[in-house]
């Protein structure tokens, strides 16, 4: 591979001990990139994750790749840390043109399977109903009606995603030559989220044991989105937050000495960010306890809950989000005991116990 003295490249950072990470754009979206690592083995060079499925982002993961005097043909493998488009949206294409092997958890292989073969009409018609029953009102349920009767939608996000053909067992060293590398199921982002600990003395000898691929688990200055997982062929409740929280304190206690996540920049004390992101989410459950003094559905809770903008000013999409995120966060509480859903409200609505 390129060596150091050859200077600094642009979209390309060099993380020592063999790590490289590559800037690869997601377009009009406000995160900018994704940090698409490089890691190299005896075997060629694995990536973690592999950005969006757009020609600008392919181009900058390639041209990445080639400033580093390598083609995407001699890529070994690509781990994937979770299934959402701006992480495994290449990866198809990666294995297209190099062979390379593809791994993630089994969890959100289910995902990419059951989206693959998704009818678009259905999924709408799970949506609206999903959203009705959380109180979205009629002119927000409109749209998606007015699609499902008109067949505009024929595709969903994610349909063209690729299947792996290994599965990253949590626990367990992933078959790298040359390479110890942890795999940690830390579900919460999506069920199947795994970060990646490189055990592994770090090369400039920073205190702790070796480095974190944290995808979007642990990132240093942005809280991840904590929905539902959505599947439309399954009445299981689950409680996503609580699977996030939980993780979080799994990472807290390997004591890495670096963090290299999957969007903005590297950086140390995760223990740090850890007990950040903790009390984040503990201060927001208090908060929502005081909304729900009155009973409200997790549509009107998400118009009351503080976010990055005005409720007037997000967009319709976004909302879906955001009411998600309100309910995986009613979830949790009723889960703790700290709140209930009301007797025979139609559609559901929670209050403080």
């Amino acid at each position: 591979m390129r060596g150091p003295e050859q200077g600094p490249l642009p979209q390309v950072t060099e993380h020592g001990g063999g790590v490289w990470s590559l800037r690869v754009p997601i377009p009009d979206n406000p995160l900018g990139h994704t940090l698409v690592h490089v890691l190299d083995t005896d075997r060629g060079p694995v990536l973690v994750d592999t950005g969006w499925d757009d020609p600008a982002s392919w181009a900058e993961l390639t041209g990445g790749l080639g400033a580093l005097g390598l083609s995407v043909r001699e890529v070994h493998g690509v781990v994937i840390t979770h299934h959402h488009p701006d992480h495994h949206g290449l990866s198809g294409r990666v294995r297209e043109e190099s062979g390379a092997w593809i791994a993630m958890h089994a969890a959100d292989t289910a995902v990419v399977r059951r989206t693959r073969e998704a009818e678009p009409g259905t999924w709408l018609d799970y949506l609206a109903r999903k959203l009705a029953t959380v109180g979205a009102p009629e002119e927000h349920l409109a749209p998606l009606r007015a699609a499902r009767t008109s067949g505009r939608i024929t595709t969903l996000p994610g349909l063209r995603s690729a299947l792996p053909d290994r599965e990253i067992v949590p626990g367990e060293l992933l078959d790298l030559a040359g390479r110890r590398l942890r795999a940690i199921w830390t579900p919460g982002h999506t069920p199947g989220h795994v970060c990646l600990h490189l055990e592994e003395e770090h090369p400039s000898r920073l205190p702790g044991h070796g480095r974190l691929f944290s995808g979007d688990h642990l990132l240093p200055g942005i809280s991840p989105h904590i929905g539902l997982y959505e599947d439309p062929d399954d009445a299981t409740e689950t409680d996503p937050l609580g699977d996030y929280l939980d993780s979080l304190e799994r990472i807290g206690r390997l004591g890495v000495a670096e963090v290299l996540p999957a969007h903005q920049h590297a950086f140390a004390d995760a223990a740090g960010r850890v007990r950040e992101l903790l009390d984040h989410h503990e201060e927001r459950l208090t908060g929502l306890l005081g909304l729900l003094a009155t009973p409200l559905t997790p549509w009107q809770l998400a118009e009351r809950m503080e976010w990055n903008r005005p409720w007037e000013q997000i967009p319709y999409g976004s909302r879906n989000i955001a009411v998600s995120e309100a309910e995986a966060h009613v979830r949790r509480l009723v889960k703790l005991g700290r709140a209930e859903a009301v007797p025979g409200s139609d559609p559901v609505a929670y209050i403080t116990v």
